[in-house]
């Protein structure tokens, strides 16, 4: 006997049989006929090689064999229902860690609103934010270290899935008695011969920002090429050069005496979530995945 040629569905038909003492009436609760039921029986009996009911004009009754193995089976089959169903509450479970790499910029654009929201809708979710750079993000969920991260679109195509769910322009920040400060629009081939303090290759933002500059004829004057974006602020501040700094990191600039300007025409980067192909999340890391997605929306 070959086990894995009997199906759950003739076992349950071999059941309803058994409990119905006929054919006719099993398959009215099954929507089968009733010679897809006998054939369902007769191919069981061969499989199991063994006959499980005797049937007569009038009715059909459990052998021997077949009252065991109905016995048997409807204690088998409950314990199978409790186990699909103890499954099923699990994955509606939205509770446990969830590790998210993520870069600074992003840390400190949205990963406080999520965390917010978390708490607020999850409160067994505990989230745990991983600071690091792109490479360093790309590479703890390449390795498993995380359950995700939220990138920046990398220049080079990964093997991990990713999904955008945001696009962001970037904008210039400098000093408020800056010349370029007066213009009421800021093109990006203003930026020539200008000293630009910018992100270092270290961050995803940089080969965005220097692609941009080459498209708008700019050859870039880089004084400066720093990890941090409250670093470059302070540069700024000290009234040294300009910078090229992605959307989301201005909400720091309050009272800092910087101006913001938009950059024309506009150059976005986009925001991605990033998990290992073929790997699936567990429904606490779905649910703050999902929630990242719908940041921007809410």
């Amino acid at each position: 006997m070959n086990i894995s040629n009997i199906s759950l569905r003739q076992l349950r038909i071999f059941l309803a049989v058994a409990d119905h003492h006929g054919f006719s009436r099993a398959g009215n609760m099954l929507s089968l006929t009733q010679s897809a039921m006998s054939h369902s029986i007769g191919e069981l009996e061969n499989e199991l090689g063994i006959r499980l009911f005797d049937r007569t004009t009038r009715e059909v009754l459990l052998t021997k064999e077949g009252a065991d193995l109905a016995e048997e089976l409807r204690h088998l089959m409950g314990e199978l229902a409790n186990t699909l169903s103890n499954a099923q509450r699990r994955s509606e479970r939205h509770r446990g860690l969830v590790h998210v790499a993520t870069s600074p910029t992003i840390s400190a654009g949205i990963m406080p609103d999520c965390i917010t929201q978390v708490v607020e809708n999850y409160p067994q979710i505990n989230l745990i934010i991983h600071d690091q750079v792109q490479q360093q993000t790309l590479q703890m969920v390449v390795n498993g270290e995380v359950d995700f991260g939220v990138i920046i679109e990398p220049s080079v195509p990964s093997d991990l899935y990713t999904e955008t769910f945001m696009e962001e322009p970037f904008c210039l920040v400098l000093p408020e008695t800056h010349e370029i400060a007066r213009q009421k629009q800021v093109n990006w081939s203003d930026l020539q011969n200008q000293e630009l303090v910018l992100l270092d290759y270290a961050s995803g933002s940089r080969p965005l920002i220097d692609n941009a500059l080459i498209r708008h004829g700019v050859t870039p004057r880089v004084i400066q090429e720093l990890g941090h974006v409250t670093t470059i602020f302070r540069i700024l501040q000290s009234g040294i050069g300009v910078s090229v700094i992605p959307q989301l990191a201005l909400s720091s600039l309050e009272g800092s005496g910087l101006a913001t300007r938009q950059l024309w025409p506009l150059e976005n980067r986009r925001l991605q979530l990033a998990r290992r192909r073929n790997r699936s999340l567990s429904p606490a890391a779905t649910a703050v995945w999902t929630l990242i997605q719908n940041w921007c929306q809410t």
